[in-house]
């Protein structure tokens, strides 16, 4: 094994930067949110027929204003960017602004995107 040092032709050099994290800045990996907030009213609600939303279903629903109803708790405007096997993750609107957030797929009753 043949340790190099850190020194090259002109004397010490600086070890690389590390790659920039993956949900700095606004963005998630380089993904903005959306410039504009999400519709006013919430869309009606399906039936749920499922115990966790299967992630084919919601993957078309990438890039675009999603209305999710948690299994628990109130429903919440959503734009996701990525799909899991198990998980979604994207930009919440919190009411005045898009958050980055991620979360479960199986504790999503329904959703609908536009």
């Amino acid at each position: 094994m043949v340790f190099m040092p850190p020194f090259g032709p002109s004397g010490p050099q600086m070890p690389p930067s590390p790659p920039a994290p993956p949900f700095g800045g606004q963005g998630a990996g380089g993904v903005q949110p959306p410039t504009a907030p999400p519709p006013q009213s919430p869309p009606p609600q399906p039936l749920a027929s499922a115990l966790a939303v299967d992630p084919g279903a919601i993957v078309g629903c990438l890039y675009r204003n999603t209305y999710i109803w948690p299994t628990f708790g109130p429903g919440f405007w959503f734009y996701p960017i990525f799909v899991g096997r198990t998980s979604v993750s994207g930009f919440r609107w919190t009411g005045r602004m898009w958050v980055f957030s991620g979360f479960d797929l199986n504790r999503v009753s329904s959703f609908s995107c536009f």
